[in-house]
C-alpha cells in the first residue's frame, strides 16, 4: 500500500519487516576471587610453613585475588592489618610453654570471620587450631575446603618433650588426628610426590595432589661477584663455605653436619654457615667446641629474606642434613642460586637432589660419608660448576608462578 506525505510517494513496510533491536545483556559487575587462608604460623614465625604461606598469600594478591590471612597473633591480642596487599586476621594468641618463641591462637569457632569475609574457597595450611577451626565454620557455611599439608611428627616431638621409645605411637596418634581433619576438604595438597604418598602409606585416603611450594626464580638466581665480598658481607672468612638455611632445631640434625666437619677439614680449608635460629644452636656451639671445630662454625642467625639471595653467593656447597623435609624450600633456592647439594636420603630430599648429577645423598647418621661428598664437592671445583648448573636446571621446574596458577585452578575447581 502506498501513502503521500509532504509530496513525496512512500512505500508503507510491512509491520513485521520492522527492524526489532536486539536485547542487550546486562553486563553483571565482577570481583576479584576472595581467598582466606588458614594458618597456625604466619611471619614474623620463621619456619617453612610460614614462609611458603606469606609468598603464597603475597603472590596471590599480585595476580589480582582478593586474600584473606587467619592466624594467630603475634603478640597476644587480636587485630586486623593490611600488610602487602593482603589482610591478615590475627586472633589472641597465647605463648607455648615448651617453646619460648612459639605462639597459639586460643581456640574459637571462626563462623563470624567466614560470614563477614565471605571467602569463594578457603585455603588452610594446617590441622591444628586455626586450619581444624576454618574447616569447621567452613563446612558449616558451605564454602569449599583446599588444604595443603606441611605437617611430620618429627616436627613437634622435640617441643613436646615426647621420649623415643613413645615417637612410634604418639606419631601413629598424630597422623590419625590429621586423617580425620583433613579428609573433611574438598581437595588435598601437598608439595611433593613422595609427600603425597606418605599420607597414603599413612591411611589417608582421598586423593592426593603434588604441587610445588615454588620459589621465585628471578630472586633466586646465580650471581656474578665474588664469593669473598659475599662472605665478607656476612663476617665470614674467605675460605670454601658449607651452608645451612633453616632452623635450628633437632628434626635437622645439624649435630650430624658439625660431626662430620673435623673429617672434611682432612682434606680442605672449610668452613660451616649456619643461617637461622632455633633450640639448638646452645647445644651446637657446645658441640663445635668440644671437638676441636668452634672457629669454623658461624651461626649468622636471622637472616633477613631480602638478604637471603647474597647469603647463598656465599657459599659453595649447601647442606640438609634434616630426615623431615616435605620439599625443603631452602634446598630449592640453593639449588637455584646454583649450588651443588648434599642431603640426607630421606623424605623428599631424594626429589631434589640427583646424585651424581647436582650432589649427593647420604644415609642418616652416616657422618663419614656426608663427610665424603662434601671432601669431594670442595676438592674440584669443576665439579661444582657443573652440579650447580644441573642444580639451577632442577630448580627451574619449580617456578612459584607456576605454583600460584596452579592452586587458582584448583580454587576454580572446586568452587564449581
Amino acid at each position: 500500500m502506498n501513502s503521500t506525505m509532504n509530496g513525496v510517494l512512500m512505500a508503507m513496510p510491512s509491520a513485521t519487516a520492522l527492524p526489532i533491536p536486539a536485547r542487550v545483556p546486562a553486563v553483571l559487575p565482577t570481583r576479584p576471587r576472595r581467598v582466606l587462608i588458614a594458618t597456625d604460623t604466619y611471619p614474623p614465625d620463621v619456619n617453612g610453613a610460614a614462609y611458603f604461606t606469606h609468598r603464597l598469600a603475597r603472590g596471590l594478591a599480585e595476580r589480582d585475588n582478593e586474600v584473606h590471612v587467619v592466624c594467630a597473633s603475634a603478640l597476644g591480642p587480636a587485630g586486623t592489618e593490611r600488610v602487602e596487599g593482603v589482610t591478615v586476621h590475627r586472633l589472641r594468641s597465647a605463648p607455648v610453654l615448651v617453646h619460648p618463641t612459639m605462639r597459639v591462637s586460643v581456640p574459637t569457632r571462626l563462623d563470624r570471620l567466614i560470614d563477614e569475609i565471605s571467602p569463594d574457597v578457603v585455603h588452610t595450611q594446617g590441622h591444628f587450631v586455626v586450619g581444624r577451626a576454618a574447616i569447621s565454620a567452613s563446612r558449616r557455611a558451605g564454602i569449599p575446603v583446599v588444604a595443603t599439608n606441611h605437617f611430620m611428627p618429627d616436627n613437634l616431638f622435640q617441643f613436646a618433650h615426647i621420649p623415643e621409645r613413645l615417637r612410634t605411637r604418639a606419631g601413629a596418634l598424630a597422623w590419625k588426628d590429621f586423617n580425620r581433619v583433613f579428609s573433611r576438604a574438598d581437595r588435598v595438597t601437598t608439595p611433593t610426590r613422595i609427600a603425597a604418598g606418605l599420607l597414603t602409606a599413612k591411611g589417608f585416603g582421598p586423593p592426593v595432589e603434588p604441587v610445588s611450594c615454588g620459589i621465585d626464580l628471578a630472586r633466586f638466581q646465580p650471581r656474578a661477584e665474588p664469593k669473598a665480598w659475599a662472605r665478607g658481607a656476612f663476617g665470614l672468612p674467605d675460605r670454601d663455605t658449607i651452608l645451612f638455611v633453616g632452623r635450628l632445631d633437632e628434626e635437622k640434625r645439624l649435630d650430624e653436619l658439625i660431626r662430620a666437619l673435623p673429617h672434611v677439614l682432612n682434606n680442605a680449608d672449610a668452613q660451616i654457615a649456619l643461617v637461622g635460629t632455633g633450640g639448638q644452636r646452645a647445644a651446637l656451639a657446645r658441640l663445635a667446641d668440644r671437638i676441636g671445630v668452634g672457629d669454623r662454625v658461624t651461626f649468622l642467625g636471622f637472616v633477613p629474606d631480602e638478604a637471603l639471595p647474597q647469603a647463598y653467593a656465599a657459599a659453595d656447597v649447601f647442606a640438609m642434613p634434616g630426615v623431615a623435609e616435605l620439599q625443603s624450600i631452602a634446598t630449592l633456592e640453593a639449588m637455584a642460586t646454583g649450588l651443588p647439594v648434599v642431603a640426607a636420603d630421606a623424605m623428599a630430599l631424594p626429589h631434589l637432589v640427583r646424585p651424581g648429577e647436582n650432589g649427593g645423598l647420604f644415609s642418616p647418621g652416616d657422618v663419614r660419608e656426608l663427610a665424603r661428598h662434601l671432601s669431594t664437592l670442595l676438592a674440584s671445583p669443576g665439579l661444582r660448576a657443573s652440579m650447580g648448573t644441573a642444580s639451577r636446571a632442577i630448580a627451574l621446574t619449580h617456578d612459584h608462578q607456576a605454583s600460584l596458577a596452579r592452586f587458582e585452578a584448583i580454587y576454580r575447581e572446586v568452587a564449581r
